[in-house]
């Protein structure tokens, strides 16, 4: 029953979606907390798990595909197209994980987004501290780059 085997593959694409909004929160986390030193266990984390959806999304590929032959419909059809075209009750099923893949998609992108700034952010900060251990930043050129004056020799405390 294609219909079946692609709402199995919707269920498990669904539930990568949640791990990796999870993985994101995490990642987020440490981020908010400045405790980036497991940071990049976190990054890595999300990454493998890219990979997972990535081949899950080649197999809900191959399982839309049957399921469109299967619906006398062209194959590459989008989930709508197959949940309008499906019987009861596939077509709420299908109507059902479109809704939360809309809903997760969105909520993956906002935290993304929210960890890309972080990071920014972060950057920027590291960069402006480490600009002051060797000139001190007085304004602001016409880019809106910190501009620079050079002062006398600073001491770093390096157990920080």
């Amino acid at each position: 029953m294609p219909l079946k085997a692609l709402s199995d593959v919707l269920w498990r694409e669904r539930e990568l979606l949640e791990q990796l909004l999870f993985k994101l929160e995490v990642e987020q986390l440490f981020l908010v907390s400045g405790r980036t030193k497991r940071l990049p266990l976190a990054t890595r984390e999300v990454e493998e798990l890219l990979e997972t959806i990535r081949a899950a999304e080649l197999g809900r590929a191959v399982e839309v595909d049957d399921a469109a032959t299967t619906l006398s419909l062209p194959g590459g059809v989008s989930l709508l197209d197959l949940a309008h075209a499906a019987p009861a009750p596939w077509d709420g099923i299908l109507l059902e994980h479109r809704k939360h893949f809309i809903r997760l998609t969105a909520e993956i992108n906002e935290i993304a987004q929210s960890n890309r700034d972080l990071l920014a952010s972060s950057h920027r900060a590291t960069q402006k501290t480490l600009m002051s251990l060797r000139e001190s930043v007085h304004t602001y050129d016409p880019r809106g780059a910190a501009a620079a004056t050079p002062t006398g020799a600073q001491l770093l405390d390096e157990t920080f």
